[in-house]
């Protein structure tokens, strides 16, 4: 690589012109209101489906429920659970020769709020939680938290909660022990410094005049009743999570980046979501948008990537494309190719002893591929095959997309996982793709808004070529 080569690498910004720059500005404000609006992996999809809606996509119960059959060019979404959605533009090759797939999950990390959470102790009433996902426990002390998420009641009636995110609402937090008498706590390693027991969260302190015993809890479930109708005993098949509260905001003087909860894995989320309703069409291979929940606790559950939904989500479509045969679905997916959407750490000068500078992304750099993840000897990764990745960097170059390949962290140190090697189980292409992140798995992430520009590039660019 010249000199120029490097340079241009390593300053994507400077090769902008005023479209470009318009570009990136309309995407990425269109990327904070999702970060801001959609806090869990219900409100996600449900705004996928309203974007998809609005650009011409059906759901495909829609079609099985009035035999309709689906043809080239048709545009079909389907939901598993209100948690995840998978989109598709359907192309004009046979679905036997594989489809064209963009994954990314949309849960993340936050606070679960327990089946029998709510308690009084000392005049102050608390919810018990559950922490969801990898944040440091210590990092969710003092934060202002929203409520976000849904009490189902026995009577089959859903009610929605949202709690902390209007200028005039109230919030929550977890409460820290004051440093002069933390002499014991701050012997305590980072694992232990706050115990995961400990993270329950203040929801009241004004009792209620008529109640002699636990009044101010009583006073908490009176206000629950009067606004949602919620009884003490609906805690019980409630899906209520304690997120960040406040919206996503640029971060540095120069605008240049965004400051927010849940970009990972938000970011590939968004950006693929965009670049699926943006794609030109009709086009050869049918293309697909995966967004799928529960990645951060191992894909586990009916909505996670381990379920048959995806599988099960094809077969239907072939049926209605009035192709389905086993072996043919098979063949689908043994045939399709796939980039897992999903973050990479990114260096951070402040750890520096972390990295391996030669083989981590850099913020402001472009795309991200990683060639494997998993832990230590490659333990739990894709792996993706070099003939793959030559593929990919070709249609990358092609397009005009710039990208950088890294790595999560020096080899004994870093390691993770996407969704990359449940979708390899199939036999398909796949490789990690997406967007470098500070902080990651922190309350508050830090993204460069050149990064995910160029990230959705380089997804339409796979869609186009692939």
């Amino acid at each position: 690589m010249s000199k120029k080569d490097k340079e241009e690498k390593a300053s994507v910004w400077s090769g902008y012109g005023k479209k470009e720059r318009k570009e990136l500005e309309e995407l990425n404000q269109g990327y904070i209101e999702f970060l801001s609006n959609c806090k869990t992996e219900r409100e996600s999809a449900a705004e996928a489906v309203r974007q998809a809606e609005a650009a011409g996509y059906r759901d495909l119960q829609d079609y099985i429920a009035k035999g309709e059959t689906i043809q080239p060019g048709d545009k079909v979404y389907a939901v598993n659970m209100k948690k995840s959605v998978v989109l598709f533009h359907v192309g004009t090759e046979s679905l036997e020769n594989g489809l064209v797939i963009l994954g990314a999950h949309i849960d993340t990390c936050r606070l679960d709020v327990k089946m029998n959470p709510l308690y009084e102790d000392g005049g102050l009433a608390y919810l018990d939680t559950h922490y969801y996902g990898g944040i440091k426990k210590y990092q969710w002390v003092t934060l202002p938290l929203a409520m976000h998420g849904v009490v189902a009641k026995k009577d089959g009636k859903v009610v929605g909660v949202t709690i902390g995110e209007e200028p005039g609402d109230p919030v929550f937090c977890v409460t820290d022990l004051l440093i002069h008498l933390s002499q014991e706590q701050m012997k305590k390693t980072g694992a232990k410094v706050i115990e995961g027991e400990n993270l329950d969260i203040l929801v009241g302190n004004y009792p209620l005049k008529e109640e002699e015993k636990e009044s101010v809890k009583a006073g908490v479930l009176k206000l629950l009743k009067d606004k949602y109708d919620i009884e003490e005993d609906d805690f019980q098949s409630a899906e209520l999570a304690l997120v960040p509260a406040g919206k996503a905001r640029e971060l540095g003087f120069d605008r240049s980046m965004i400051l927010a909860y849940g970009q990972d894995d938000r970011v590939c989320a968004y950006t693929s979501l965009r670049a699926m309703l943006d794609a030109d069409a009709p086009r050869k291979k049918t293309a697909c948008c995966l967004l799928v929940d529960k990645e951060e606790i191992g894909s586990v559950g009916a909505t996670g990537m381990q379920s048959h939904f995806f599988e099960n989500i094809v077969a239907e479509l072939m049926n209605a494309c009035g192709s389905y045969s086993d072996l043919k679905l098979r063949r689908c997916l043994a045939h399709s190719k796939m980039l897992s959407s999903d973050v990479s750490s990114a260096y951070d000068a402040l750890y520096a002893s972390a990295y391996d500078k030669k083989n981590v992304a850099y913020l402001g750099r472009g795309m991200v591929f990683n060639k494997f993840t998993g832990a230590r000897g490659k333990s739990g990764s894709n792996d993706a095959n070099a003939e793959y990745l030559g593929e990919i960097r070709a249609m990358m170059d092609k397009h005009d997309v710039h990208y950088q390949l890294a790595e999560l962290g020096k080899v004994d140190l870093g390691g993770g996982g996407t969704i990359a090697y449940i979708m390899s189980l199939y036999g398909m292409q796949v490789i990690d793709s997406g967007v470098g992140v500070l902080s990651m798995h922190a309350p508050w992430e830090a993204t460069s808004k050149v990064d995910v520009y160029e990230t959705k590039k380089g997804y339409m660019a796979f869609l186009a070529e692939a």
